[in-house]
């Protein structure tokens, strides 16, 4: 269900482990610099001549390792820091160990790396990216293949290291695993929501409470509620303003239809939700001071699991509730929510993740090229999963009915809202179109993904 995704320090520990460590270094140097000349090898199969850009630590001795078994392999191999005339380049900088940084000569290579027009190889990580985070340095290698050693790294997954690793391999140099932080979610995560039972009646197959929809967003609405029921929610209420109850009316046929003002609106909505197993608060419902203090008080009020988007993100405060609370904001919903700038939150994705996490004693979905989902004192899960095609208006909506559908199933917060992660990102892959998605082609393909 979950891979792990080690940190540069995790990885330290497992070689550490290895028998007769530290004198076998050299041992896993030769399989780890073999694994890279192979996979060059296979992956630029007409290449003759192989630049290693190699550095003073392990990373370059694994380069120098590859170097040699080029070498004996036939072909043409030499550590180099003029990289003309090269078929490939090899980037054996800096490997896992930078955080930061890096030093002023080493940052000039990196730069005529990237100047070649051959494809780079880099070994474990690109140099530049910080392996236990996904950050980048002001320069990081740009490789077209990744040969990354035991298992994947945090920096591989998480947007913008991943960006610059290219297509990565993993290669076994016999170390044992051991538990990680952090974990990469695969399709299997989905085994964790409970299919129905015979006994299950349409309420306990999971009701959910969406509101929002204020004349002119109403689509946000209807993809949320429509998600939650093809996510397998079997009772769906949309508690919608009463002048949107026509259109929503006319558009989303299944779930049942409440309509508040603002002056009963909390009342209306705490009514409702006592049937409800979640409540999904913002798609569509407006900013402003009514609405921002009705969320509030919905959060205050409410004893169920609640998941935040959109709208209901909107200057959110922090509020003491014991029930479960899931927020899965995108960057720049994210940064609003911390004070800082959504340029800085998509080069700190985990780090904003987190702090928004503990700062408000929830989980948070964090949106973008991979998914972060956090907890309070506990690893990320990231998926990485998905077409870029779901980057379009809606989509974000239709993960909302998702989280809540789960949620309403009693699956695990934090679970439920990587699970949800997941169902969204197959029913991308299933959708027939890639060009010209649109988020409601995700409602007809989500229950196949679920039943996979």
């Amino acid at each position: 269900m979950l891979d792990p995704l080690y940190t540069a320090a995790e990885m330290r520990a497992v070689e550490e482990r290895y028998p007769g460590y530290p004198d076998t270094i050299p041992e896993l140097m030769e399989r780890a610099g073999a694994a890279v000349a192979r996979e060059a090898m296979r992956s630029f199969s007409d290449a003759r001549r192989f630049a290693c850009v190699c550095g003073g630590g392990s990373n370059g001795g694994d380069g120098r390792v590859a170097a040699r078994v080029l070498r004996e392999a036939g072909h043409e191999a030499d550590e180099a820091t003029d990289l003309e005339g090269y078929d490939v380049v090899v980037d054996a900088l800096l490997g896992t160990g930078l955080h930061g940084e890096p030093r002023a000569e080493s940052a000039e290579l990196i730069r005529r790396i990237n100047t070649t027009s051959v494809p780079v190889v880099s070994v474990d990580i690109p140099s530049g990216v910080d392996a236990s985070t996904g950050e980048v340095a002001t320069d990081a290698v740009e490789a077209e293949l990744t040969v990354t050693f035991h298992a994947l790294k945090v920096g591989l997954a998480v947007a913008p290291g991943r960006f610059h690793a290219g297509r990565v391999v993993v290669a076994d140099i016999g170390l044992e695993h051991a538990p990680t932080e952090h974990a990469r979610a695969r399709r299997e995560l989905l085994e964790l929501v409970p299919r129905r039972s015979p006994r299950d009646t349409k309420y306990t197959a999971g009701s959910v409470l969406v509101v929002g929809g204020q004349p002119g967003m109403t689509g946000a609405v209807c993809l949320a509620g429509l998600a939650a029921l093809r996510a397998d929610a079997g009772y769906v209420t949309l508690a919608v303003p009463y002048e949107s109850l026509p259109v929503v009316e006319s558009v989303a046929l299944e779930p049942v239809k409440i309509g508040w003002s603002d002056d009963d609106a909390a009342a209306v909505i705490g009514e409702a939700a006592e049937r409800a197993g979640a409540v999904a608060i913002g798609p569509g419902l407006g900013r402003g001071d009514g609405r921002r203090a009705l969320v509030r008080g919905l959060l205050e009020r409410v004893d169920l699991p609640v998941v935040v988007d959109a709208d209901g993100l909107f200057e959110l405060e922090p509020v003491e509730r014991a029930a479960p609370l899931v927020l899965t904001p995108h960057a720049g919903e994210l940064a609003r929510l911390l004070g800082a700038d959504t340029e800085w939150v998509g080069a700190h994705r985990l780090e904003a993740a987190r702090s928004v996490a503990e700062r408000f004693g929830a989980v948070v979905l964090l949106k973008g090229p991979d998914t972060i989902v956090v907890a309070p004192g506990e690893g990320a899960i990231v998926c990485d999963l998905g077409p870029p095609a779901l980057a379009t208006a809606g989509t974000g909506d239709v993960l909302t009915g998702i989280v809540a559908s789960f949620l309403a199933k009693g699956v695990e917060p934090r679970l439920a809202a990587a699970a949800a992660a997941v169902a969204h990102a197959r029913a991308g892959e299933l959708a027939p179109h890639r060009a010209g998605l649109v988020a409601s082609d995700l409602l007809a393909t989500l229950p196949d993904a679920l039943e996979e």
